[in-house]
């Protein structure tokens, strides 16, 4: 990870994405190099004359190992696309940042996560759905995400912590700064009981385009997005209709019609999202169940075992993708996974599509 600190300098370069960014590492196969590149050899590399421009005009402005000495200043970590603590799920979306920025640590069982999101005027029913609902699904080992604002979003991130879960905010600026100011202590919390995330340099502020972008984050690094209460034209209806993007799952509170609080969570279910009135109904449509309030921890037994868990995960991977990655035989890895079955460690979803259970450490 030496070349972490040419990431993070294109990531700083406006217009630089996961595109660009790969038609350089594909050309010049060392960051350095590309880090230091002219304008025509950019161009070479597939760069248009506008972002090659870009690169040269803005790389005298970052002094790479001023940025990476005030990164750990701050106590952040950053983890690159090809770190195998970039989360995996947030990997695989189409504008997946290049870096992202963390406080505090994000672990394995993060990849059971579920964004909670709404309206920051919440209403008291509002308020009182959310805190039961993020309660429950923490007290059932889901990680809750979300964007750190007022209403539904502190009192899922509240309701969390107080049931002993974790949670993750994703902030729309640099990490060295809390928005609104008003939840620093929330964040304080946050970090010692889960992570602060960002694609966002230290010194970005909150600036208003930033917190749409910042949602394709809440919504890739989850299995699902649920929305408690929320106007038919707001942030949270943007992360809903990111989520669908990403082929994630989309939840629903239903209220009032004649509240205008409930107006967008009830046209998401009119719409065909799943409408939530307790926490069984999400973990029914994600195919998880209710999980004791102690948690066993199941740890692979054998080198077959512990291989076919580096390609399992929350997704469903069929039987043939488990056999092309661990270059097993497909009776091996078949008697494997019936094994693994029986002692609990994989759910297999039909058609010979498998994924993890929790509570299995992942090697």
């Amino acid at each position: 990870m030496s070349e972490i600190k040419y990431w993070v300098g294109f990531n700083m370069i406006p217009g630089i994405g996961r595109v660009r960014f790969g038609r350089l590492l594909e050309y010049f196969g060392d960051l350095e190099k590309a880090w230091n590149a002219n304008v025509a050899e950019l161009i070479a590399a597939g760069l248009d004359h506008r972002s090659a421009n870009t690169i040269v005009a803005r790389r005298p402005r970052i002094e790479l190992d001023a940025v990476m000495d005030r990164l750990d200043r701050y106590n952040v970590k950053v983890l690159a696309q090809d770190d195998p603590s970039f989360p995996q799920r947030l990997k695989e979306i189409y504008d997946a940042p290049l870096v992202l920025y963390v406080r505090g640590r994000l672990i394995p069982d993060d990849e059971w996560a579920l964004a909670v999101v709404g309206t920051r005027q919440a209403t008291s029913y509002g308020r009182e759905v959310t805190q039961r609902l993020a309660t429950d699904l923490a007290r059932n080992k889901i990680t809750i995400v979300s964007g750190l604002a007022r209403g539904i979003d502190s009192i899922a991130h509240r309701a969390a912590l107080a049931a002993g879960g974790r949670t993750i905010a994703v902030f729309a600026c640099g990490l060295d700064m809390v928005y609104p100011a008003e939840n620093r202590e929330l964040a304080q919390e946050i970090m010692k009981h889960g992570a602060l995330v960002s694609d966002y340099p230290l010194g970005a502020k909150p600036k208003a385009e930033n917190f749409p972008r910042r949602n394709r984050i809440i919504s890739g690094i989850s299995l699902g997005v649920l929305v408690t209460e929320a106007i038919e034209k707001s942030g949270a209806m943007i992360t809903a209709n990111l989520a669908l993007q990403q082929d994630r799952e989309v939840f629903a509170v239903p209220g009032s019609i004649l509240s205008a609080a409930s107006r967008g969570t009830n046209l998401l279910i009119r719409a065909g999202a799943k409408a939530v009135l307790e926490v069984n109904d999400i973990f029914e449509e994600l195919n998880l169940n209710i999980v004791p309030q102690q948690l066993e921890l199941i740890l692979p037994e054998n080198d077959n075992e512990s291989l076919l868990l580096r390609y399992l995960s929350p997704e469903p991977l069929h039987i043939d993708e488990l056999c092309r990655h661990s270059s097993l035989p497909i009776p091996v890895v078949s008697s494997t996974l019936t094994m693994m079955e029986l002692k609990g460690m994989v759910i297999q979803q039909g058609n010979m599509n498998y994924v993890i259970a929790r509570g299995v450490r992942m090697n």
